[in-house]
Parts: C-alpha cells; sequence; structure tokens
C-alpha cells in the first residue's frame, strides 16, 4: 500500500459520519498498516479509533480495536502492554456477549502466553476458545486453536497429544473443505511423527503439506517443507535414509530460507547439512556448512535479531489462524455483513462512504403488508420465549421468501412484516415478485402455521406507488419508508380477511402490465378504507392448474 493510498483511505473512513462503521474503517486501516510493520501510524489510527467509539459507547467496537492495538504493540515486543489490551478487549466483548470476538481475542491471549513459553497459561486460553466456539458451533475457527493447542503439547514434548489435537484439527479442515489451509496440518502431524521416530509417516505428511503448499504459492512453508522432507532423509535411524535426497531438500530450503531473509529457519537447516555431511565424511563442505550456522546462529542471538525473529515467528503464528478466518481484512466486511442484515447492502456502502443523509424517490414500487389474526390474543396465553421463539422461526421463512423474490425487508412491528420491491434498486417488475412473495407466504400458512400448538392465520395487504427511501438515526438506524404507498398498502392489510391477499386496483393494474397469465384478482367491490374513502379493491389468487 501506497503512501498516497494510506492517505486516501484515511480521508474516506474519516469522512463517515456513523460512528461505529467510522471506528470500524478506521480499525481495518489500522491492521492493514500493522501488516505493513507502519507501527506508530496503526497505533495513532488506533487511538483515533477507539475515541469514536468510546463516543458512542460501542463495547463491540471498542474491542475490535483493542484487539488490533494489542496485536500491534506484541508485534513491537511489549508484551505486558500487549497482554493488558487484549484483557481490556476481553472484557468489552463479554458485555456485548460477542461470541466470535471473544474467541478470537482469547486465542490470541494464547499465542502471547505460547511465545513466552508460558505453556499452561496458552493452553488455558486456547482451550477457553476451543470451548466457547464448540458451544456457539464456530466451526469454521475451530481447527486453528485445535492446531495451537497441539502446538503447545508438541513443545512440551508430549507428542502423543500433540498428535491427537492436530489429526481433529486435519479431520474439521478435511471437512470443511478448507484446502488452502490444510499444509500447515499435514506439517504439524509430520512434526509429532518426527519426533515420535515414526519416519515414513512423517515422510508422508511432510509430502502432503508441501503438495499443498506448492498449490497455494506459500513461500515461507514451502521452505519449512523442504527442511523437513531433508531432516528426515537424513536420518540415520530412518530405513529410507537417503543422503542425497536430503542434501537435495535441505540446499533448496536453505537457499529459499536466504531469499526470504530468514535467518532463525536458515542456521538451522545449515547444521543439520552440516551433520549430513560429517556422516558422509566431506570434512570440508561440513566444515563450510557448520561456519554458515555458527555465523548465523550468533547473529540470530543478538538481541536486535532475536526480537526480529520473535516477530517474524509471532506473524506466522497469527497468519496460521487467520489465514482461516480471513481476519486481516475479512473482519471489515464482517461488520459489513452485519449492517447488511440491518439495511440493504445499497444502502451500507453509500453510508460507508459518508453519504449522509441518505434520502431516495422512488416512483413506482410494491409495498407488502401482513398481521396475524387474533395474535393480541395469543400471546396472553402463551410464554414469551414461545411467543418469540415462534415468530422468529415464521419471520425466518418469510426472509427466505423476499430474498427468493427479490424483495426488502423493511421492518417487524409485533406479528406486522412489511417489505418492499423496487427500492433502494430499480425492478420494473415489482409488482409480479411481491404477487408471487405474498402468494409464497400465502402458501406457508395455507400448509399450516402454528404458534405453541396454536394454529394461526395471516392478513395481506399489497399496493404500489411513489414512495420516500432514507436511513433515520445515526446509532440505532434504520431503512424506512414514508409516503401515501405505504398507507395504504396497511389499509389494505388492516381491511383484509384472514387467509387471503388483499390489493388494490393500482396494484392489480401493475401486475397486469408485465402479463402475468398464472394470477388471477378477484373483485371485491367498492368499500370505504379509512383515510381513503371509497376504493376498488381485489384478492389476489393463483390459477389452478388443470
Amino acid at each position: 500500500m501506497t503512501t498516497e493510498e494510506i492517505e486516501k483511505k484515511y480521508e474516506a473512513a474519516s469522512a463517515i459520519n456513523v460512528p461505529e462503521t467510522k471506528a470500524d474503517a478506521l480499525n481495518l486501516l489500522a491492521w492493514q498498516l500493522r501488516l505493513l510493520s507502519q507501527y506508530d501510524k496503526a497505533t495513532a489510527i488506533c487511538e483515533e479509533a477507539l475515541s469514536v467509539a468510546d463516543a458512542c459507547s460501542s463495547k463491540d467496537a471498542t474491542g475490535k480495536i483493542l484487539n488490533t492495538l494489542a496485536n500491534i504493540t506484541a508485534d513491537r515486543g511489549d508484551i505486558s502492554n500487549a497482554l493488558k489490551y487484549f484483557q481490556q478487549a476481553i472484557q468489552n466483548f463479554e458485555y456485548s456477549n460477542d461470541s466470535y470476538w471473544l474467541g478470537a481475542v482469547l486465542g490470541n491471549c494464547g499465542n502471547i502466553y505460547k511465545k513466552l513459553n508460558e505453556y499452561n497459561l496458552a493452553l488455558e486460553y486456547y482451550h477457553k476458545a476451543l470451548s466457547l466456539y464448540e458451544k456457539q458451533g464456530i466451526k469454521n475457527h475451530i481447527p486453528v486453536w485445535l492446531s495451537n493447542i497441539g502446538n503447545v503439547y508438541h513443545n512440551l514434548k508430549e507428542y502423543d497429544i500433540a498428535l491427537e489435537f492436530h489429526i481433529k484439527a486435519l479431520a474439521l479442515r478435511e471437512e470443511m473443505g478448507q484446502s488452502s489451509e490444510m499444509g500447515t496440518v499435514f506439517s504439524n502431524i509430520g512434526n509429532a511423527y518426527y519426533e515420535m521416530g515414526e519416519y515414513d509417516k512423517a515422510l508422508e505428511y511432510y509430502s502432503q503439506s508441501l503438495k499443498v503448499d506448492l498449490e497455494n504459492e506459500f513461500s515461507m512453508d514451502i521452505a519449512i517443507d523442504y527442511g523437513n522432507l531433508g531432516r528426515v532423509f537424513a536420518k540415520q535411524e530412518y530405513s529410507g535414509y537417503d543422503p542425497d535426497k536430503a542434501e537435495e531438500y535441505l540446499v533448496k530450503a536453505g537457499a529459499m530460507f536466504e531469499k526470504l531473509g530468514n535467518k532463525q529457519y536458515q542456521f538451522v537447516f545449515h547444521k543439520i547439512l552440516s551433520n549430513l555431511y560429517r556422516n558422509q565424511q566431506r570434512w570440508e563442505e561440513s566444515d563450510n556448512e557448520f561456519r554458515k550456522f555458527y555465523a548465523l546462529e550468533k547473529e540470530v542471538q543478538s538481541e536486535e535479531a532475536k526480537q526480529e525473529a520473535e516477530k517474524m515467528e509471532y506473524r506466522r503464528k497469527v497468519e496460521e489462524s487467520e489465514r482461516d478466518r480471513q481476519v486481516k481484512l475479512a473482519r471489515f466486511q464482517e461488520r459489513e455483513k452485519i449492517l447488511d442484515n440491518i439495511l440493504p447492502s445499497q444502502i451500507t456502502e453509500r453510508l460507508i462512504k459518508g453519504e449522509q443523509p441518505i434520502a431516495d424517490k422512488a416512483e413506482n414500487v410494491s409495498v407488502f403488508f401482513s398481521d396475524i389474526v387474533g395474535f393480541t390474543t395469543l400471546s396472553q396465553k402463551i410464554s414469551a420465549k414461545e411467543l418469540v421463539s415462534g415468530l422468529n422461526e415464521l419471520f425466518i421463512q418469510y426472509d427466505i421468501l423476499a430474498k427468493k423474490y427479490g424483495l426488502e425487508k423493511i421492518k417487524t412491528i409485533g406479528d406486522a412484516y412489511m417489505a418492499v420491491c423496487g427500492v433502494p434498486v430499480f425492478t420494473p417488475d415489482h409488482a409480479s415478485r411481491t404477487a408471487q412473495f405474498a402468494l409464497g407466504v400465502q402458501e406457508l400458512f395455507a400448509a399450516g402455521v402454528e404458534i405453541d400448538g396454536h394454529k394461526v392465520n395471516v392478513r395481506i395487504g399489497l399496493h404500489c406507488g411513489e414512495v420516500i427511501a432514507g436511513v433515520i438515526g445515526e446509532q440505532k438506524f434504520a431503512y424506512d419508508l414514508w409516503g401515501d404507498a405505504v398507507n395504504t398498502a396497511s389499509r389494505m392489510e388492516s381491511h383484509g380477511e384472514a387467509g387471503k391477499i388483499h390489493c388494490s386496483a393500482d396494484f392489480m393494474r401493475a401486475v397486469e402490465t408485465v402479463h402475468a397469465p398464472s394470477l388471477r384478482f378477484i373483485p371485491r367491490g367498492e368499500m370505504e378504507i379509512k383515510g381513503k374513502g371509497m376504493m376498488k379493491t381485489y384478492f389476489l389468487e393463483k390459477m389452478s392448474v388443470p
């Protein structure tokens, strides 16, 4: 990312007028700067984002920024303050009851303690993250913590336990089709078998790791794979001991590590290569490799090189977990996903770009209203839990149908459901789509809908016309509609009949203009509609197939 690109992203984030969205945008930029090692600028932007999040009292936004700040601080080697920020982030996510982010931060704490060789604490935090994700069914991220737990047991030389966790991680990744992430898991399993002296199995898994990493062009992991294969073939206790193959792989690994500038791994494989040459009595080459090993080891063990190696290793561990979750860029996308569940995606994009206020006039849309018959009486007969559960299950079916036919849910008010077609995106066949949606809802109830054992029915009202659409509020904002078309659609519902779809003449004409032979309209005659006077209305039905 160039300086100019950073400035443009900063200006775009700063211009957003919705506080939580602005805080998230700044946080994403800080995370990107962290990946570029621009720690001072990333820290300053985090501090700005925190002030925005604090001002709107958003625990979630504050927790995400603290997590970013903790990672930046850890990268800089300030472990004490990094842990402090992680703990503050945990408190915020516990308060907001955000299981996804709470698990991520707990796992990040485990990463810190693992780096410090505080293995008991690392296991404690990894198990907390794992337990939380298993309980909440956040299945996609469970393999990360299984692998990390396995790596801790590996460091504790409890290789059999490490192997159990790595195999569980592999099974889950295979089940979920996370093929690009399996290289690291294969490598972990190979490491456990290597330490257990099962070299054939180690070779098998290292080979599979190399295949995955070559397919995905993971340079650092490829170099590690070559080195691991080399050390297996260099093992004299291995029945397949092959010094020529060992040399080939170890030389490849060393060259790649040198190109990547990773002295920490490079010097280790120089030592293995030196031992290999010594076993073959290639004394001069052995001495040459040992000199390289010694020089690099000395350099790595200097204070500055030690800190750099620690940061590189830590980044690799972070990337291992975040490659699965695509957290580097997807954390902001997660926020966008939440916004898209509240607002139409087109409106979300306009908000993120800083447009304020959002107000649109749509000349021709269709509006849907429905209401459950006798709901007030029913609500007095059943428990709150059953009431909410029943409505939730029902409205999920509505949402599925709305997505199928291209309607935008506007809101639910108690047992009422309001949707629109034709805004924020113009839809020429909005009336026929809305008709099909209404018939779909009608069929749900015709098939039998029950809430806590009580059968319920629905009234549906449809109308089309002109509306004003826009976003109200800055914190708990909502996308809403205003205008006569909204009021008339509501009247169609309230003056309708149970199990029927009541619509206006305007709606009928709009459907007929797009030719819908499978639909028919049954005249209801003229009737007094509150606030509208006398109107001709119709019941919409689906033509029966002969």
